[in-house]
């Protein structure tokens, strides 16, 4: 093992207690991006957090919740650019935590608050890979930017705006994405990119007020106006049939295709989780996880009508649809969104209003950059397992705000698990993946 990284190891064993208590101290302060629950107080410790470690920090304001950038300086002149959010999910619901969500506990073997994983703890693992290596090495290899927001869990809406505004300030040579980790037998693993969202209400009002359901044949129902619109939407097969939708999907090569196969086999842990034996289209073992590569459209929320106990004999006035399309490369929800604009007005059904909730656009990096092979060979080296590298992962988030602008590769090694159950309750990091994250993470900058 080379010199400097025995070093960056006796550090972070030497001091993880230290860096546990300053997770402990981050999760300790809400910061609740949906209701603004400390979210002022946050974006102030975390700026302080960074003063406390050496790195030059500032707090700027956007027309949400404040963004804070701190900036390390380093020997050569090559930038790394950490983006992390403080924002947090609401705890609900309170009664199915173990321990206050707000009032963190450590365990022999882990750390339960809401945010431990997502994304507070990740964070705080960087400024201590950050501390190791000037320990280990006397000065940093390259310089470091902290890119630091409070909106991350509500979509990030003002990020893209903020990286256009600042691009001098957050140029960089490559991105550690906010958080990352092991797969299930704890194999390293890297996701290279995510898939784009347009997410849409869709509301339609026939009527002033509900009716009775002996006007039913004579006066409209929303709901089943409602009803029309989404099963326009796609097929029995999954087929997506708004015109043009698949034009701009791009063809993965077949390494790309062929990445998950060395994956571990997700089917059985979807199956005893969502309690079922059957997944759409027939698909099992690694196909599921190949499944990514292509778009989808969801309905997440839908409603009208009466819908408490017994019976109430309505013609609903009014009936809401919440739907997202998740997009591959590279298609654009903006594109997406007039598609489905047209297609309904084209059925005669311009009385359905939509609304756009939330967009993002997707983004990989290839998986023959550079930077992707350093960080998967260094993650070997940590874990002694090889790396799983995935291109592309089923959600969604604002890379393409600071990957994109900045034409910079983005990877995502961190301190994660299959199970850290974020955004739910119980929320956790696992001690030994804090370390070994850790670990990783100083091993990219001193070799960066």
């Amino acid at each position: 093992m080379d010199g400097g990284f025995e070093r960056i190891d006796g550090y972070l064993q030497a001091n993880l207690e230290r860096y546990l208590q300053e997770v402990v101290r981050l999760c300790a302060q809400p910061s609740v991006s949906s209701t603004g629950q400390g979210v002022r107080a946050c974006a102030d410790l975390v700026h302080q957090l960074l003063l406390e470690h050496g790195v030059e920090a500032e707090i700027y304001q956007t027309r949400g919740n404040p963004i804070v950038v701190g900036k390390a300086h380093g020997k050569s002149d090559r930038t790394l650019l950490f983006y992390n959010h403080y924002d947090v999910q609401p705890p609900e619901p309170l009664e199915l935590w173990d321990t206050p969500p707000f009032e963190p506990i450590i365990t022999n073997e882990a750390l339960f608050a809401r945010g431990a994983k997502d994304d507070k703890g990740e964070f705080i693992s960087r400024l201590a890979a950050l501390d190791a290596v000037r320990t280990a090495y006397g000065e940093l290899p390259c310089n470091v930017t902290f890119l630091v927001e409070g909106e991350e869990e509500n979509g990030s809406p003002n990020i893209a705006q903020f990286v256009l505004e600042h691009k001098d300030l957050l140029m960089a040579d490559g991105s550690i994405w906010e958080e990352g980790g092991v797969e299930r037998g704890n194999l390293p693993s890297l996701l290279l990119g995510v898939r784009g969202v347009l997410y849409v209400e869709m509301t339609v009002e026939a009527l002033k007020m509900d009716a009775h359901s002996g006007y039913a044949h004579v006066l409209p129902n929303a709901a089943w106006r409602m009803v029309h619109a989404i099963s326009l939407l796609k097929d029995r097969n999954e087929r997506i049939l708004i015109p043009g939708f698949y034009d701009r999907v791009r063809t993965f090569t077949s390494a790309e295709m062929g990445a998950f196969d060395a994956w571990p086999d997700i089917e059985p842990a979807l199956s005893d989780t969502f309690g079922i034996d059957r997944f759409l289209r027939g698909k099992n073992g690694n196909d599921l996880r190949k499944a990514v590569f292509e778009p989808t459209c969801n309905i997440a929320g839908l409603g009208s009508g009466y819908q408490g106990p017994g019976t109430k004999t309505v013609i609903p006035a009014k009936a809401m649809a919440k739907v997202d399309f998740r997009l591959v490369p590279d298609q654009d929800p903006e594109d997406i969104y007039t598609r489905l604009r047209s297609y309904l007005d084209q059925n005669g059904l311009e009385d359905i209003q939509i609304q756009v909730l939330g967009k993002m656009w997707p983004f990989t990096t290839p998986m023959d950059d550079p930077f992707v092979q350093l960080t998967a060979a260094l993650a070997q080296e940590v874990y002694g397992k090889e790396t799983l590298i995935g291109p592309i992962t089923g959600g969604s988030s604002p890379i393409y705000a600071v990957g994109g602008p900045l034409d910079i590769p983005v990877v995502n090694p961190g301190i994660g698990y299959w199970d850290n159950r974020a955004h739910a309750p119980n929320e956790h990091i696992r001690i030994q993946d804090f370390l070994n994250g850790s670990r990783h993470i100083a091993r990219i900058l001193a070799r960066f």
